[in-house]
């Protein structure tokens, strides 16, 4: 799908006249992310961030703008790159340009749109990067390096030459799991250039947006993709890490026949036992199951032999960040036919007759068919990291001397966020007496 775009000085969205919807958008999201409210208006009086560039490259939605306003009170000039080429929601694109946030991304992007976006923002010179799968900082390090490949060299044709814009990065933070992994990857080979903030690794990420944002936003794409029923249906998720174990439990609750777990690792395994939930070789779920859905950030987790063994009708999906955990090359090989049946379901056709329907191009389907977590979830993740490019900020030399490694965020930011979403909703907690404080930190007391 060939989608036409409209081009500014400092600009690449589609439709800059959807700015008063997405503005509107915009004030919904607001309403729901008081914490990120909180920060936006200390922002606005401290001016943390000024004269700062953030090179970001994050899911374009109406969330993400809250962040974008956040920074831009704080005093940031921004630089936004869609980081799923589904994800973005233009609508969000034309009011962000309004409000002098430099956005390049729409919704249904090409593999060369994609990472012309992402030269957009690398050629901004960002001092701090903010990622959602490590895309920036994979092609900074690349063009570093003088490597080349069919992504560095669209990023190429728009900076030229250049390759030490890395060198005048302080830091970045990274949003997500596959992120993470990918990244630690790098620190472990000693590739890694400059230090990142692992955001996803904080509580306030891992505990509640992987979990409940996850568990919700997916199945609320697949629904939407299909419109489907979930009750009476042999559900199989592919992981039970923090994203699976949200997903599988939501199945569950809507009434899902069976809910299957496929794992590789033993802790994941009995955890998914003891809530109650099978556990099963993907080769066995793959015959009974209604609907699949990936979430592990690995790569061909669903492959050949398990398309041959899928019964007709099943529904195959991936909330993972990228589009490798189903192995779609497969899936083309084994097809004789394929028909784009609704606007997120390719239904392949199989030599016996049988159906496979594919759900968002084997993208995440949370963010591809829906519009990602919930405003009051991502209100979580988004305070961490606009505290986190504050931090990066006030510590920039503390980062440097720390070498290029993967650091957690500092507990008390993400104890401070906590604090703050507690009190936003209400709930009272319970303060500890002085002889209870007196207590926990003694050894002279037992039996």
């Amino acid at each position: 799908m060939t989608i036409q775009t409209v081009k500014g000085e400092n600009y690449e969205i589609k439709d800059p006249s959807l700015k008063d919807e997405g503005l509107k958008t915009m004030q919904w999201a607001a309403s729901r992310m008081p914490v990120l409210k909180l920060i936006k208006d200390r922002f606005t009086k401290e001016k943390p961030l000024d004269g700062v560039r953030i090179g970001a490259c994050l899911h374009v939605t109406k969330e993400t703008s809250q962040l974008c306003e956040a920074w831009l009170a704080g005093g940031a000039e921004i630089y936004l790159c869609a980081s799923n080429p589904l994800s973005t929601q233009d609508d969000i694109t034309a009011a962000l340009v309004s409000k002098g946030v430099h956005v390049f991304g729409w919704k249904f992007m090409d593999s060369e749109g994609y990472y012309r976006a992402i030269g957009q923002v690398i050629k901004s010179r960002p001092h701090i990067t903010v990622d959602d799968g490590a895309d920036v900082v994979s092609i900074l390090h690349k063009l570093k390096r003088g490597e080349t490949d069919e992504e560095v060299e669209i990023v190429r044709k728009l900076i030229g030459e250049e390759s030490d814009i890395i060198d005048g990065v302080w830091a970045g933070a990274e949003e997500t799991t596959t992120g993470i992994i990918r990244l630690q990857a790098m620190a472990d080979d000693g590739a890694l250039l400059y230090p990142i903030m692992a955001t996803n690794s904080s509580p306030c990420k891992n505990m509640f947006d992987n979990v409940y944002g996850t568990g919700q936003s997916s199945i609320d794409g697949i629904i939407r993709a299909t419109a489907d029923l979930i009750a009476s249906k042999v559900f199989v998720v592919a992981g039970y890490g923090q994203c699976g174990r949200g997903i599988a439990t939501r199945a569950k609750g809507m009434g899902a026949r069976r809910v299957i777990v496929t794992e590789i690792e033993p802790h994941a395994a009995l955890q998914a036992v003891m809530d109650g939930i099978e556990v099963m070789s993907m080769i066995e779920a793959a015959k009974i199951a209604d609907i699949i859905i990936t979430a592990t950030g690995c790569k061909h987790v669903i492959r050949k032999e398990h398309f041959e063994v899928m019964k007709d009708g099943v529904t195959v999906s991936n909330t993972g960040h990228f589009n490798v955990e189903i192995n779609i090359p497969d899936l083309e090989q084994l097809a004789t036919d394929k028909i784009q049946i609704r606007t997120f379901v390719e239904q392949f056709i199989m030599k016996d007759g049988r159906k496979i329907n594919l759900l968002g191009e084997g993208r995440l389907i949370n963010l591809a068919a829906a519009e990602g977590h919930p405003c009051e979830i991502m209100d979580l993740s988004f305070a961490l990291q606009a505290l986190a490019t504050e931090y990066i900020v006030k510590h920039k030399k503390e980062l440097s001397d720390l070498g290029s490694k993967v650091v957690q965020i500092p507990e008390e930011i993400d104890t401070n966020v906590a604090y703050l979403k507690c009190k936003a909703m209400g709930i009272k907690l319970d303060i500890l007496t002085p002889e209870q404080e007196k207590y926990l930190s003694s050894w002279r007391v037992g039996t």
